[in-house]
């Protein structure tokens, strides 16, 4: 049992290292982090911006560059968070960092983190695979020469266990056979290139904290939702990202766009896979916790970080259903699911460890959902119809024809068709123009 953490407690301020600041849930971070009073280093390449102008998305919420969001931060709170661009591919501007900095911890999510983008070809499964995997060793290296006392809090994910037909444990499991007796890391069955990559970082790492001695926690995290914390709430220019399309967006964020626009809920498949999901004030309370109750010398430990368990067809449910609750009808429709997964399935995972730490879970219900919806609306102009029509990369043949598009293009695609018009209960019925022909554009509020 793990001493109970209290919200509000006075703790020893810590140097933190959050690699890929830039990021969704990076940036989140190191503002929770920053206002907890630890000292924050954020460093990210900046290469997912780069990813979003070759695949043609965008984060639906704005987002302001990183300087001028280090600034706007520092000036509300007082608090400096030291920014600085590197690549983490590079394995001499790591070693410098990691022997001048001399952090007490790092928090690592400087990964390329799309299944679907490492499965649109061999490049894109390259790509992944080397910068993952790279990265995390230039990292190991720089810790075991300079700070090897420093902890290492790595962002898995659930995605690296698959769905086997017994319970998860998290990330070992106590086996019997022919007599004898052993604790072993959990049998492993990723769904990606992208989710073995982290399996491959997380044998790494083990090998690591074993052989040299390191600490090292493993968040394996389950899906994500929602976009603000406190601390992302306190101004516009603030904001992290929002991503709703094929290849970066997940699914509840898919489900709430196309909820706000008056389309029907796309379930692909038969809609039985279930995961674990939480809140992302629920992620950066996670790091925090890890964070402060750190891994000892040597020791590889996993904590498997959700809160909740769904299957696709009820989440697809709950969001119908909250549009319902304001006289809305949306439908769900199945596709033929691009992914080879199982699409009915046992699935039981343990999540204990953090809660015994002291996380106190914000649960997904209907007023999270709605102010997800409500974060589409107050953006709508900002929504690619096309991005919810098609899944635009297949497990079985990669990207199709329509996976790349510049974002000079895709914003010329939108402005040539008319924009998305909102459905909610705040607005009367709405025709939402999209490709196609015009019956096909038409869509009531009564779908």
């Amino acid at each position: 049992m793990f001493p109970r953490y209290h919200p509000g407690a006075p703790v020893s301020k810590k140097t933190v290292i959050v690699l890929g600041i830039d990021g969704y849930l990076g940036w989140a971070t190191a503002l929770h982090l920053s206002s907890a009073g630890h000292d924050v280093v954020g460093i990210d390449s900046l290469v997912r911006r780069r990813w979003d102008r070759e695949c043609g998305t965008q984060s639906l919420i704005p987002i302001k560059t990183m300087p001028q969001r280090v600034t706007l931060w520092r000036r509300l709170t007082g608090h400096r968070i030291d920014w600085r661009p590197m690549d983490l591919c590079d394995a001499r501007a790591v070693t410098e960092l990691i022997r001048d900095v001399q952090p007490d911890a790092l928090v690592h999510f400087a990964e390329q983190r799309s299944a679907p983008f490492s499965m649109i070809d061999l490049p894109h499964a390259t790509l992944t695979q080397v910068n993952n995997l790279v990265g995390t060793l230039n990292l190991l290296f720089a810790l075991r020469d300079h700070a090897p006392k420093t902890h290492l809090i790595k962002l898995g994910t659930m995605g690296e266990y698959g769905t086997p037909n017994i319970d998860i444990e998290e990330g070992f499991l106590t086996i019997t056979h022919n007599g004898r007796q052993d604790r072993l890391p959990f049998p492993m069955q990723p769904g990606s290139f992208y989710h073995l990559s982290k399996l491959h970082d997380s044998h790494n790492i083990q090998f690591a904290c074993r052989i040299w001695g390191l600490r090292a926690t493993d968040l394996h995290q389950g899906v994500v939702y929602g976009n603000h914390t406190d601390d992302v709430a306190m101004d516009a220019g603030l904001s992290t990202r929002f991503d709703y399309d094929a290849i970066w967006g997940t699914v509840l964020n898919r489900f709430c766009v196309q909820a706000a626009l008056g389309l029907p809920l796309t379930v692909y498949g038969k809609g039985g896979q279930t995961r674990g999901f939480l809140d992302i004030r629920d992620t950066v309370a996670c790091v925090r916790l890890a964070l402060e109750n750190p891994a000892g010398e040597g020791e590889y430990r996993v904590f498997n970080q959700f809160t909740e368990q769904f299957s696709v067809k009820t989440l697809a449910e709950k969001v119908r259903d909250a549009r319902a609750a304001h006289g809305l009808t949306t439908n769900i429709i199945h596709l033929p699911n691009p992914r080879v997964e199982r699409e009915e399935h046992y699935y039981n995972a343990k999540h204990q460890k953090l809660l015994d730490l002291g996380l106190q879970p914000h649960y997904l219900g209907d007023t999270l959902i709605e102010s997800v919806i409500d974060i589409v609306e107050r953006h709508a102009s900002r929504v690619d119809p096309v991005e919810l029509e098609q899944p635009n990369v297949d497990w079985r043949r990669g990207g199709t024809a329509g996976w790349r598009k510049p974002l000079k293009k895709a914003a010329a695609d939108r402005d040539a068709s008319h924009r998305p018009v909102v459905v909610s209960s705040k607005s009367p019925a709405s025709t939402i123009p999209l490709r196609g022909t015009e019956k096909e554009r038409r869509v009531a509020q009564t779908r």
